[in-house]
C-alpha cells in the first residue's frame, strides 16, 4: 500500500502539467494565427499583388522588365536612390554606435532609480507619431524660432532653407530617426545586457578586467545577435523614408524636392502620373535590396545562429 500511495499521485501531477502546456500552447497559437493572418492579409497579399503590377502593363497584358527599366531610366531615381543611400549609412552607423554606447552607460548606473530615469527620458520621443515628430523638427531647425538656434547660428545657419539644403538632409533626417526610435533600441538592449550572466561578469572582474574591457570583450561579442536584429528593423525602416521629406518639401515649399526619397517618387509615380505599375516596380526593387542587405545583417550577425 505505501508503494502504491507513494507511485499514485506521479501520473497525477504529470496529467496537470500536461494540461498546463497544453493550454499554453493553445494560447500560443491563437497568438501567433492572429498575427499570421494580419502579415497575410497586410504584407504577403499587398506584395504579391505588387509584383504582379510590376510585370504588367496598365491593361493588364504581360510587360517584362519594361516597368524596371523606366523607372531606373526616369532622372529622379538615380538622385533618389543616393539620397536614400547617404541617409541609410548616416543612420546605421550613428544608431549602431550611440545606441550600444548609451546601453552600456545606463547598464553601468549602480542607482536604480537613476538607471530607470534615464531609460524613461531616452524613450519617451518614440511616444510621438513619426508625423508629429517631424512637425516638433521643422521648428527645431528654423533658427529664428529654434530653442537650440545659438547652435544653429554657430554653424553658420540664418534661416530655415539654409538648414535644410539637400546636402544636410541625410544628416538631419538621421538626428530625427535617431531622436524617435533609439530609445526602444536602448530598452531592448539593456535587457539583453541583463540577460549576461553574473557569473561571467564576475569572473571578468575578478580576472582583473576592468569597465572597458568587458564591454569589448563580453558584453559586446553577446549583443552581437541584438545588434543584427536592430540592423534589420531599422534598414527596413529607412528604406521606407517618406514623411520627414515630404512634410519638410510641403514646409520649404519645394525646396526639399517632392521626389527626394524612393518612397516619394513611387508615390509621385501612383498618384501623379497615374502609373501604378512603375510604381509597384519601385517598391519591387526597393524589397529586393533590404532583402539582400538584411541577409547579409543576419549571416554576419549570427542572428539565427545557436549559442
Amino acid at each position: 500500500m505505501a508503494t502504491e500511495a507513494g507511485v499514485q499521485p506521479a501520473p497525477v501531477a504529470t496529467g496537470a502539467r500536461r494540461r498546463r502546456n497544453s493550454t499554453a500552447s493553445a494560447i500560443g497559437y491563437v497568438f501567433v494565427s492572429l498575427y499570421a493572418l494580419l502579415a497575410l492579409a497586410f504584407g504577403v497579399l499587398p506584395a504579391l499583388y505588387a509584383v504582379i503590377l510590376a510585370f504588367t502593363t496598365g491593361d493588364g497584358a504581360f510587360a517584362g522588365f519594361d516597368n524596371f527599366g523606366k523607372v531606373i531610366a526616369d532622372f529622379r531615381f538615380g538622385p533618389a536612390v543616393v539620397h536614400v543611400a547617404l541617409y541609410l549609412l548616416v543612420w546605421l552607423i550613428a544608431l549602431t554606435v550611440f545606441v550600444v554606447v548609451l546601453s552600456l552607460v545606463v547598464h553601468a548606473i549602480r542607482v536604480r532609480w537613476l538607471s530607470t530615469a534615464f531609460r524613461f527620458v531616452f524613450y519617451l520621443p518614440g511616444a510621438l507619431a513619426g508625423a508629429s515628430s517631424v512637425l516638433l523638427w521643422l521648428f527645431v531647425l528654423d533658427p529664428t524660432a529654434s530653442p537650440v538656434s545659438g547652435i544653429l547660428h554657430a554653424l553658420g545657419f540664418s534661416s530655415f532653407v539654409q538648414v535644410i539644403s539637400p546636402a544636410n538632409l541625410p544628416v538631419i533626417f538621421a538626428i530625427i530617426a535617431f531622436w524617435t526610435g533609439a530609445g526602444g533600441w536602448i530598452v531592448i538592449m539593456y535587457g539583453a545586457l541583463n540577460n549576461i550572466s553574473n557569473d561571467v561578469m564576475e569572473a571578468a572582474r575578478i580576472d582583473g578586467a576592468n569597465a572597458l574591457q568587458i564591454a569589448l570583450r563580453i558584453q559586446l561579442p553577446m549583443l552581437r545577435k541584438w545588434i543584427s536584429y536592430m540592423a534589420v528593423m531599422s534598414l527596413a525602416a529607412g528604406t521606407q523614408l517618406f514623411v520627414e521629406p515630404q512634410l519638410l518639401s510641403q514646409a520649404s515649399n519645394a525646396v526639399v524636392p517632392n521626389s527626394y526619397s524612393l518612397n516619394q517618387l513611387a508615390y509621385q509615380y501612383a498618384f501623379q502620373q497615374n502609373d501604378f505599375n512603375g510604381a509597384a516596380a519601385i517598391s519591387i526593387l526597393l524589397l529586393v535590396v533590404a532583402l539582400a542587405l538584411s541577409a547579409v545583417f543576419v549571416t554576419r550577425g549570427g542572428l539565427f545562429e545557436k549559442d
